[in-house]
């Protein structure tokens, strides 16, 4: 379901990679293998367990990881579980009913919902909680760095389309995003903008507007730096991204 890569054990940083997978399990989907391997092309963010996982090799203070092994189209691991989750207006909250171009995936089945919560994404989310208390206690911080890709072209899916996008784009949060750190990420991506086309980033519901000493940023990398879209062979981008990133690691303040 998830892999948890150790780091240096005073390391406040966790690098976090929620939708790299392309695996799936029985979950109720409604349609054949070709239209699953089209919704993975577009929906995965292809390799960024790899970008992930060669920053925190280039790092002088290796990062822990967190990577999910399960695609998001089993379950969305960074949706609100409730109904103030926005991308259920795309039918893409916790349990996606419709995919990157309005596909029907699932039926409105709240029992279903229920059962892939239960399985899939309560256990998800408890183990990043403790991942996180985990740095809390060993660093007295934690820092968590969503690892993302997004497509060079709008998807039908996507809520905010008139925004630019960038090479990278920084996704924040207004508590949990402190100037320090973000500073650090505009140096090790010069080429960036902020919270377009998408916005925020990933902090446990048991932190997430309570406790400071958790912080948080999501580098979203637009597909054509990297690889061929949609869901392509990684490209030479690559390892300059990896770089990148593990500049930021380094440069954690």
């Amino acid at each position: 379901m998830y892999e948890i890569s150790p780091g240096d054990p005073d390391s406040p940083v966790i690098l976090h990679v929620p939708h790299a997978s392309r695996e799936i399990v029985e979950s109720g989907l409604l349609i054949g293998p070709a239209e699953i391997a089209d919704e993975l092309d577009h929906l995965t963010d292809a390799h960024t367990d790899l970008i992930a996982s060669r920053a925190a090799g280039l790092a002088r203070r290796r990062p822990w990881m967190l990577v999910n092994r399960l695609s998001r189209l089993v379950v969305d691991p960074e949706r609100f579980p409730g109904d103030d989750e926005e991308m259920l207006a795309s039918g893409m909250g916790p349990v996606y009913t419709h995919g990157y171009a309005g596909r029907r995936l699932r039926a409105d089945d709240p029992a279903l919902t229920g059962t892939l919560l239960k399985e899939h994404f309560h256990p998800y989310a408890a183990a990043m909680t403790s991942l996180v208390n985990d740095r809390l206690a060993a660093a007295g911080r934690a820092v968590v760095v969503d690892v993302h890709s997004y497509a060079t072209e709008l998807l039908p899916y996507e809520l905010h389309r008139d925004g630019p996008r960038p090479p990278i784009c920084l996704g924040t949060d207004p508590v949990h995003t402190p100037d320090p750190l973000l500073a650090a990420a505009r140096a090790a991506f010069p080429d960036s903008a902020l919270n377009s086309p998408f916005a925020g980033c990933y902090v446990p519901l048991e932190h997430w507007g309570r406790e400071r000493a958790v912080s948080a940023l999501m580098i979203e990398i637009r597909r054509d730096q990297y690889m061929r879209e949609p869901g392509g062979e990684p490209g030479p981008g690559l390892d300059a991204i990896a770089r990148a990133l593990a500049v930021l690691v380094d440069a954690v303040p």
